[in-house]
């Protein structure tokens, strides 16, 4: 609340996206209301990260946001919530995941001391476990 009406990216997109899995757990909004709830945050998190390093020369978003380790798919994602058709429900749940994972390791760890990160390394062994296991599920992606 001292940054006023310059709040730091990353605690903006982290708010919006954890109203959205609030609104998500309350109950109280119906399935398209949620995906445009979820779709309005991702489109912003994407738009205002990669911003920061857009050129006078314009860069593709894509190229953007491989240079700050944003997973291509988020961004593919972006881009069908705001030129294509509405994507599922369950797809829009996985990129705030991920999404706030990433706004986790790049920003709030940072910013908590890296204790985030000694807790992360275990997070990350038992989530390549998990990782491992959902590959013999055909469909884990799905």
């Amino acid at each position: 609340s001292r940054y006023g009406p310059k709040m730091p990216l990353a605690v903006d997109c982290t708010a919006e996206l954890i109203r959205c899995k609030v609104l998500d757990s309350s109950g109280r909004l119906k399935s398209h209301e949620l995906i445009l709830s979820y779709g309005l945050a991702l489109v912003r998190f994407v738009n205002l990260i990669t911003e920061r390093k857009q050129k006078m020369v314009s860069i593709p978003l894509r190229q953007l946001a491989r240079e700050v380790d944003i997973p291509i798919w988020v961004v593919d994602l972006r881009h069908e919530l705001t030129h294509g058709k509405l994507p599922r429900l369950a797809l829009c749940r996985k990129g705030c995941d991920v999404v706030l994972d990433w706004l986790r390791k790049t920003y709030w760890s940072r910013q908590l001391g890296n204790n985030l990160c000694e807790e992360s390394e275990d997070e990350e062994e038992e989530q390549e476990g998990m990782e491992a296991n959902a590959e013999l599920d055909s469909d884990a992606w799905e």
